[in-house]
């Protein structure tokens, strides 16, 4: 079924298997960045802690906006499309659809929080997740990927992210506030 590597970073199943597959490399590269922090003098907790943040934020945004920028079957043929009038394409969307745009930006709403304490709120979050979503959308009409730059996209993708964010509001308040921050060696 993915026998070229074009199965494999050019559909939908290959990129899920591909994210599958990564899972236990994400997992290795999280320990060693939080053993490494560990050896430098870093508290277990805020090491871990910043660690999952980072290598979570990757892995669990790139699979979906790989998915969002693959092109369709009209792809630099078609013109771009834009859909401007908030929740009229959300009425045509199917559960599915709902849920995968809910879904990507997610991971970057639940952990960078954590890594970048500047981003500690929930505003923040938001504006940062409207942002990231609003240059996806434009990616895809610039590119002519045959898909349809929406508002809705935003606001589901940005929705996504806040309530990642507030799912993991509890960890993030608490690297905030600074009680999980790397002890200081002296010198002697």
């Amino acid at each position: 079924m993915l026998d070229k590597w074009q199965d494999w970073v050019g559909t939908f199943t290959g990129v899920v298997a591909g994210t599958v597959v990564a899972l236990p490399v994400a997992a290795v590269v999280v320990c060693g960045l939080a053993y490494r922090r560990r050896n430098t003098g870093a508290t277990t907790g805020w090491a871990w802690r910043r660690s999952l943040a980072e290598v979570g934020s990757v892995y669990g945004t790139v699979p979906f906006v790989w998915m969002t920028l693959m092109p369709g079957s009209g792809a630099g043929i078609v013109p771009g499309r834009v859909s401007l009038v908030p929740l009229q394409d959300l009425l045509a969307m199917d559960r599915g659809q709902v849920i995968g745009n809910l879904l990507v930006l997610a991971a970057l709403g639940c952990f960078a929080p954590l890594r970048f304490a500047a981003l500690a709120s929930l505003p923040r979050i938001l504006a940062l997740a409207a942002g990231c979503s609003a240059l996806i959308e434009t990616a895809q009409y610039v590119l002519q990927l045959d898909r349809v730059s929406s508002v809705d996209d935003i606001l589901l993708n940005t929705a996504g992210a806040g309530l990642a964010a507030l799912a993991s509001r509890r960890w993030w308040l608490a690297t905030a506030t600074g009680s999980h921050m790397p002890a200081i060696r002296r010198a002697g």
